[in-house]
């Protein structure tokens, strides 16, 4: 009779394998250490993240240069993330199911306006492009790249989530809220309107009309026509931006929106 097997013991197969997910775990760290505000890193520092000896730090960093998954800077001794990220990160944003979800809402709201829509989520620190419709039949079309970065404060959609996010998630808000008091009274102001934002930056001409998308009480995303001063309307009350309060509503609403919400733009 053969000898009973040990279920406490590790199979071969998972003791091959412990090394692979080590790998596969410190890779993980290696590129996670990279942040918006820390996009460049040193050895010293990489290797502090791993809690490895620097020689096995030089090792991920080389591997995961060979996979374009990092640069090097030989002229600063620098590591950075490398073009293969991005490519990730456009897959990684492509599959979020609020782009599914929000996408034939866009596109009717493109037709109503004939004015570029854009959808936007809150990365941890900023609100980052995730889908842009700009078909528009116009002669002049504005185009927003899918990843840009939108400043958290003085965006349309940055300032909509600076509404209803809390201070601690929004990197810099405090600080800003405590320098700037006009701020807490636009940001107050958002709030009473059911989220509407209006961005009319005077170096570029355009204008941005922004509202937010909620799952449950909690904003997931935001939604917002972009256009020229001239031909997108810096009324609130103009049918355009009410096209838009009622597409994020009805999209909210799908989502499972708080009945909170729904009061307070209702309240408008």
């Amino acid at each position: 009779m053969s000898p009973q097997k040990n279920e406490t013991t590790p199979s071969a197969e998972t003791t091959r394998a412990t090394p692979t997910i080590q790998t596969v775990q410190r890779a993980a760290v290696v590129l996670g250490s990279f942040t918006v505000t820390k996009p460049f890193l040193s050895l010293n520092e990489i290797t502090s993240s791993l809690g490895t000896s620097k020689a096995t730090a030089h090792r991920y960093t080389k591997a995961l240069r060979a996979a374009d998954l990092l640069r090097y800077d030989e002229r600063t001794s620098l590591f950075s993330l490398g073009p293969q990220v991005l490519t990730l990160a456009a897959a990684a944003r492509a599959g979020l199911p609020i782009v599914a979800a929000a996408e034939p809402y866009m596109e009717a709201l493109l037709k109503r306006v004939d004015e570029t829509v854009v959808l936007s989520v809150w990365d941890g620190e900023s609100a980052i492009v995730v889908r842009s419709l700009d078909n528009t039949a116009r002669s002049i079309r504005i185009s927003v790249s899918v990843g840009a970065r939108l400043d958290p404060l003085h965006s349309a959609q940055g300032r909509v989530f600076s509404s209803f996010l809390s201070p601690e998630q929004v990197p810099g808000l405090a600080r800003a809220l405590r320098r700037e008091p006009e701020l807490i009274a636009e940001l107050e102001t958002i709030r009473e309107r059911g989220g509407l934002s209006l961005n009319s930056p005077d170096v570029n001409g355009l204008r941005t009309i922004a509202a937010p998308i909620f799952e449950g009480s909690a904003i997931t995303a935001t939604m917002a026509i972009v256009g020229t001063a001239t031909s997108v309307p810096d009324e609130l009350t103009h049918p355009m931006a009410q096209a838009l309060v009622e597409t994020t509503r009805e999209l909210s609403s799908g989502l499972g929106d708080s009945s909170a919400f729904q009061q307070e733009t209702s309240a408008r």
